[in-house]
């Protein structure tokens, strides 16, 4: 039904308001005296009338109560409704005693009248404006018609989720529930709606047809929230997310902040907790440089790392734009930080060379390399030139200028290598791992699986195919990767880089693997489409050098604990430098002659784990 937008004009809920409160008199009266005024409180109530007019509508005009839009009352206008009338009676009755006193001995209205009065008059104007907002409501937009909705979180962030919905949306969405994991508040009822054990929640969604759910907790445990999530997207029910109470505006939750969940709200996992003192300790006050900086993970750590106070931060990439991007933004949120932008390549010795003669790096964070698969597979020779000699030159200076740290970020895919791209990282790892004993330098290496919306990552991918309409493709029915947030994983980069003494290789606990079919299903059931239906999911076949699971250790190698439950070392067999330096040396020579048979074969030599995978290079593997 068509409903017109105008507002009812001020004056008439003026006009209303004052016959409100006449009628209120009256019936305060005929209630105290039995419906039946005497006689003898006929004339005092002649005399008190036109007084008792002009104080309520003077307040009325003060509180300007006749301003408010009818269709949108709230919690705060029926207060401010009520104030005015208790202001109102407080004033009849602190005029009762003055008149008695000071003039005839007879109350201005008599006290019970005004009680009576007050919770009559107060009741009828809120009353009155309630049932014109909800027959509003139901004229604009059905119950039957509007969207409902169950809440995740029956606690006060819950209550002020319904509240919110109730005034910024509530002629499009009904709460039918609240959903809780607490079996005590099963039963009862919030703000009208009742509240459900999580155990039900199916049912529920089934029951009702609900549309949405809204978590509120703040700081749900996130296997909870991804059990919530696939629930929901189970029975084709969207979810959205109350964000944290520090982004709210002016302390006030707007319905327009509830956001719809993302892919990283069900991958990811509980915040991980450092000991921020230790990072501090080992990076306040020493010249840092980060390699890659202008890449996911390297931006991040830079980011991070200028948290902590360094005398002089460095952030060396080939990526002009990103790089400029980079600076502004730490320039604006670290003021205070000094911070070196410098464009280099790490591929070229004498420019490396000089950016460490000129700032004497003390910490160096090594994220800079070619990542991606079926493009090293294709480029076999730019594989060895950036993610080796690059490596070797990084690590070959940081001996010659006694550097104290030397952390490099390899992969999993330099475990049990089948790809071009990961034997290039384990060749890396090995040259960094047999200089620990060259120098002074710690060399401590990393290990890690994908890192939610990287570049080049499955994620961002997906999200430009459903954008476009589909389809999306996907490798292989049981490809399974293991993927971590960006800052997860560049917090625990900086906590190994403090616990490591120097030879190992520390692997970060990446949680389960996931199913990538089953990522792209939710991707596109979070956009509120349907899989087959709306958004077709296309197998395209492994790519050269991919594998269908990932692997954080290979055969030879155990892990041992750390202090902290998240980040193990990883026992590695050990190599000796002359042999390893000979060996890469060889490897390095052979770019100029550009065969790239040539150069898989000598890095199968290195590496005899590296087994190739859906390559034409899976020729030179025993047979």
């Amino acid at each position: 039904m068509n409903f017109p937008d105008r507002t009812v004009p001020r004056w008439i809920i003026f006009l209303i308001d004052t016959f409100v409160v006449m009628v209120s008199l009256f019936v305060a009266y005929m209630l105290r005296f039995d419906f039946t005024i005497p006689a003898q409180e006929q004339g005092p109530l002649l005399f008190a009338f036109p007084i008792y007019m002009m104080v309520r509508i003077l307040l009325f005009l003060a509180g300007s109560t006749f301003a408010i839009v009818i269709r949108y009352t709230g919690t705060r206008d029926s207060m401010r409704v009520l104030k005015v009338i208790a202001v109102g009676s407080l004033f009849f009755a602190l005029l009762n005693p003055i008149k008695f006193y000071y003039w005839d001995q007879a109350y201005f209205l008599p006290f019970t009248i005004i009680i009576l009065d007050g919770f009559i008059c107060s009741a009828l104007l809120i009353t009155y404006r309630l049932a014109i907002k909800m027959a509003y409501v139901e004229i604009r937009n059905p119950r039957s018609e509007r969207q409902k909705v169950i809440i995740y979180g029956a606690g006060e962030a819950g209550v002020i989720t319904k509240r919110t919905l109730d005034r910024d949306a509530g002629t499009s969405y009904e709460v039918v529930s609240f959903i809780d994991d607490n079996p005590d508040k099963a039963g009862s009822r919030v703000e009208g709606a009742p509240v459900v054990h999580s155990k039900d929640l199916g049912k529920q969604i089934d029951r009702y047809g609900v549309t949405h759910i809204i978590i509120s907790i703040q700081k749900l445990h996130a296997d909870n929230r991804r059990k919530v999530i696939d629930i929901a997207l189970r029975h084709n029910a969207r979810v959205l997310n109350v964000p944290p109470v520090t982004d709210w505006i002016n302390g006030e939750l707007s319905f327009r902040q509830i956001r719809q969940v993302n892919i990283d709200d069900l991958l990811g996992r509980d915040a991980i907790t450092l000991d921020p003192e230790n990072v501090a300790l080992a990076l306040r006050g020493k010249v840092v440089l980060v390699t890659g900086a202008a890449g996911s993970i390297g931006s991040e750590l830079v980011r991070q790392i200028a948290k902590y106070d360094p005398q002089l931060l460095i952030a060396l990439d080939q990526s002009e734009s990103a790089l400029y991007d980079l600076e502004g933004e730490i320039r604006l949120n670290f003021p205070n930080v000094k911070l070196e932008v410098v464009i280099a390549d790490i591929r070229r010795e004498e420019r490396m060379k000089r950016v460490f003669a000129a700032f004497n790096p003390q910490v160096i964070y090594h994220a800079a390399a070619y990542k991606h698969v079926p493009l090293m597979e294709q480029n076999p020779s730019e594989a060895v030139l950036t993610n080796v000699l690059g490596t070797r030159i990084l690590v070959d200076l940081a001996v010659h200028f006694n550097v104290e740290c030397f952390v490099f970020i390899s992969t999993d895919k330099a475990v049990n290598p089948t790809s071009v791209m990961g034997s290039s990282k384990r060749v890396a790892e090995i040259y960094a791992q047999s200089s620990n004993d060259r120098g002074s330098t710690r060399f401590i290496t990393t290990r890690f699986g994908n890192v939610l919306g990287s570049n080049g990552s499955v994620i961002p991918l997906f999200k430009k195919q459903i954008e476009s309409g589909g389809p999306v493709t996907v490798t292989h029915p049981e490809v399974t990767r293991y993927f971590m947030t960006i800052p997860e994983a560049c917090s625990l980069v900086l906590e190994a880089g403090v616990m490591g003494e120097g030879g190992e290789i520390f692997v970060f606990d990446m949680g389960e693997s996931v199913k990538i079919m089953h990522l792209a299903e939710q991707m596109i059931k979070l956009s509120g489409l349907e899989p087959g239906r709306d958004i077709d999911i296309q197998i395209t076949g492994l790519r050269p050098g991919e594998k269908l699971y990932e692997e954080l250790l290979n055969n030879e190698e155990n892990t041992l604990p750390t202090h902290h439950p998240q980040i193990k070392r990883a026992s590695v067999r050990p190599n000796n430098f002359e042999e390893v330096s000979e060996q890469i040396a060889g490897l390095i020579d052979l770019f100029n002659k550009q065969d790239n048979d040539l150069l898989v074969q000598k890095m199968k030599t290195i590496v005899p784990e590296f087994k190739s995978n859906n390559s034409e290079f899976s020729k030179f593997d025993p047979q």
